[in-house]
């Protein structure tokens, strides 16, 4: 007999409160993008994807899942609920009256496209032309979502053009190297131009009442600008890593795992101009240990830093993938219990255990844990 259905509810205001309903992405038909403006920037110059667009090998494809599935049947025996999106045809051109596009991406990281703070869900501007569509993978779910609780709120950003002025041509050039990249990171001059609001829901980080958001390739200052006006209510603070080259999502870099505690990752610190807020209100923020890894797995945009790409179930337990010991070591050691996920094999289609997620609803209200601004 099929297990009851458990009531829908939309409400999300953390990262860590308690874990009851969550969507994992799935890895079918996923592509490598065709080259695009903001996708150049960011592919290293070494990458064995530099040159590749296309559907990604299908043995790669049905492993991903495998470990996709997987994950989803731990979180579902923990009794939380886990949905799926609907995945579209990737391997085909899109168009806008501004660009083609000879691909698309996938939907194995839900956490790039869909933004949840407190009842509402809000769909992402995206800078990349590949992931322009990427939406509608997730529209039945929210509609479902939508039509169960009353409450619920549907939003979605105001679609971008991405024209080429929304892009710097200085930045796709072959012959600039990491030192130049790390330059221009830490004088704040990134892909993206201010043309207009762009944001990936994935540079976004919730502490109750304060939104912390990553200013960087993927997200601009009018994207967070955007954020703050749509979202009055809240403190919405802009930071940035100068010590990344590739300043594309917040979670391998700053990851809040518990009220008061932060992991950051050691060779992207956040500015001490920028920490004030945090030391003011009593939060630690720790390196994050060391990647198990030297390197990423093949056809994979991230870096080894996923290591510190996990998602915390609640104050007391955190998915860590399974590979990756030392970050599990240093969890377990600062008093969290450590479930291991076996992942490696799915990070090329999108990321890690947080960005292979998203949440839909986590016990808890919207707290103050910055109260001294």
């Amino acid at each position: 007999m099929e297990a009851k259905r458990q009531e829908t509810i939309v409400s999300s205001w953390n990262e860590w409160d308690p874990l009851k309903h969550v969507i994992v992405g799935k890895a079918d038909g996923s592509c490598i993008p065709a080259p695009e403006p903001a996708l150049d920037a960011k592919v290293p110059e070494d990458s064995d994807m530099r040159g590749q667009f296309g559907p990604r090998p299908q043995e790669m494809v049905d492993k991903a899942n495998q470990l996709l599935d997987q994950f989803a049947g731990q979180l579902e025996a923990r009794g939380i609920r886990v949905d799926r999106p609907t995945p579209i045809d990737f391997n085909r051109q899109t168009s806008t009256p501004d660009w083609n596009a000879e691909t698309m991406f996938g939907c194995m990281p839900p956490r790039d496209v869909l933004l949840t703070v407190g009842k509402e869900i809000l769909e992402a501007t995206m800078s990349y032309r590949c992931r322009w569509f990427e939406y509608l993978c997730y529209r039945p779910l929210l509609q479902e979502y939508f039509l169960a609780d009353s409450k619920m709120r549907h939003e979605a950003a105001p679609k971008p053009r991405l024209t080429d002025q929304d892009y710097r041509d200085d930045y796709l050039s072959d012959k600039i190297g990491v030192q130049k990249r790390l330059e221009w990171t830490a004088d704040k001059f990134f892909v993206t131009t201010e043309e207009e609001p762009l944001f990936d829901a994935a540079d976004v980080l919730r502490f109750g009442k304060d939104l912390i958001v990553q200013h960087g390739f993927t997200t601009n200052l009018k994207g967070i600008d955007w954020l703050a006006r749509h979202f009055p209510e809240h403190r919405v603070h802009a930071v940035n890593f100068p010590g990344d080259p590739y300043p594309i999502h917040i979670d391998a870099t700053f990851t809040p795992i518990k009220p008061g505690l932060i992991m950051n990752n050691p060779q992207r610190r956040l500015p001490e101009t920028q920490r004030e807020m945090f030391t003011k209100n009593g939060w630690e923020i720790v390196d994050a240990a060391q990647p198990a890894h030297n390197s990423p797995p093949p056809l994979c945009y991230s870096s080894v830093w996923l290591s510190m790409n996990v998602l915390v179930l609640d104050t007391k337990t955190v998915c860590v993938e399974k590979s990756e010991v030392y970050q599990a070591e240093q969890l377990d050691r600062l008093g969290m219990e450590v479930i291991e996920v076996d992942l490696r094999d799915a990070y090329a289609f999108g990321g890690g255990l947080h960005c292979c997620t998203a949440d839909v609803y986590r016990e808890g209200g919207c707290e103050d844990y910055f109260p001294i601004q």
